[in-house]
């Protein structure tokens, strides 16, 4: 049913990012809604890697990408955030210093200033380009997110990429599965301490590697996987024995009626003031993976800074003529705490 909601600010994605933007926005007593296009919160985390281990929380040395978002949204609870999900934003109109909203579930929105917080916009996964691969995806051979890990315990797994995310879940999955790596090359572009754990647990004899290798072939009956087809450059062919295929190519990006409000956007990315995060249009803020500036880092603990700096920068907005006094969480406490 479609709703029409008066709120303080809009914060459009519910990934970690957005969901600190409601604590933050909350601690300065701003009312948020939070509009995301899938179906639960936690964006990326949540779709792509719940299960996961995230090593750059501050004061957590690894936390789940499920529980981070949990966590997150106890922390946001107390201030009441509305979540309209499984739809996206399509319209963004102003009036009057007024944001006017409208989602592709027919919500009409009016916030004082609005929070995009939209990740890497509207994602999908790059696939590899190889014969039958619908028929292997449909039946969970084939895949690009890893959903639940024991899922592969006692599978024969190839994971196919040279990113973070193959190289995590390589080291995730060798306790409980027989795993081959391919990559084009020797060199991995993960973090230096993950390539590093990935070449010691090779060289135990815990990981096969194929390298150089690319993927070249699915070999099944259509739907089961029974082995991946790797070549070289030179065209030299061999067969990897496989029941799951997990390919980490990186995702395709595209940020959707966000590129059509009049936005500056730099390489599909929004560019902000760095000391606020507000955009070319007066109002509207951008934190998180789609925002861009001079020495941005892709890290959620910077897209958590953000968040803090664009409340701060919004509550004249919400708040005219009212001076904001800064005080630290440990000072006031929190709602209901």
């Amino acid at each position: 049913m479609a709703a029409s909601i008066e709120t303080d600010v809009a914060i459009i994605g519910a990934g970690p990012v957005g969901l600190f933007a409601v604590f933050e926005c909350g601690m300065l007593k701003m009312r948020c809604v939070v509009v995301d296009a899938l179906d639960a919160i936690g964006g990326q985390c949540t779709a792509l890697y719940p299960e996961k281990p995230i090593y750059d929380i501050p004061a957590h040395p690894a936390i789940d990408a499920q529980d981070l978002v949990a966590q997150l949204a106890k922390q946001a609870a107390p201030f009441v955030p509305t979540y309209l999900l499984g739809r996206r934003v399509e319209a963004l109109v102003e009036v009057g210093g007024v944001f006017t909203l409208t989602t592709s579930a027919g919500d009409t929105l009016r916030a004082r200033a609005v929070v995009i917080a939209a990740g890497a916009g509207a994602f999908g996964p790059n696939r590899p380009p190889l014969e039958g691969l619908a028929g292997y995806e449909a039946s969970g051979a084939v895949r690009y997110l890893v959903g639940r890990r024991d899922e592969f315990a006692g599978r024969r797994v190839v994971i196919a990429g040279g990113g973070d995310s193959a190289v995590d879940w390589a080291l995730s999955l060798k306790d409980i599965a027989r795993v081959t790596v391919v990559h084009r090359r020797a060199k991995f572009r993960a973090a230096p301490d993950s390539a590093g754990r990935l070449e010691a647990a090779a060289t135990a004899g815990e990981i096969e590697m194929a390298i150089p290798y690319q993927l070249h072939g699915l070999e099944g009956d259509g739907a089961r996987l029974s082995g991946v087809v790797l070549a070289t450059l030179k065209g030299e062919t061999r067969t990897v024995p496989a029941d799951h295929l997990l390919a980490f190519f990186g995702l395709s990006m595209e940020l959707g009626p966000i590129a059509q409000w009049g936005l500056g956007i730099d390489r599909h990315h929004v560019t902000v003031t760095p000391a606020t995060c507000e955009t070319s249009l007066p109002g509207v803020f951008a934190i998180g993976d789609i925002a861009t500036y001079p020495g941005k880092l892709k890290l959620i603990l910077q897209g958590f800074s953000e968040a803090a700096m664009a409340a701060h920068a919004i509550h004249p907005r919400v708040f005219p003529g009212e001076a904001l006094h800064f005080e630290y969480s440990t000072t006031k406490g929190v709602p209901g705490a």
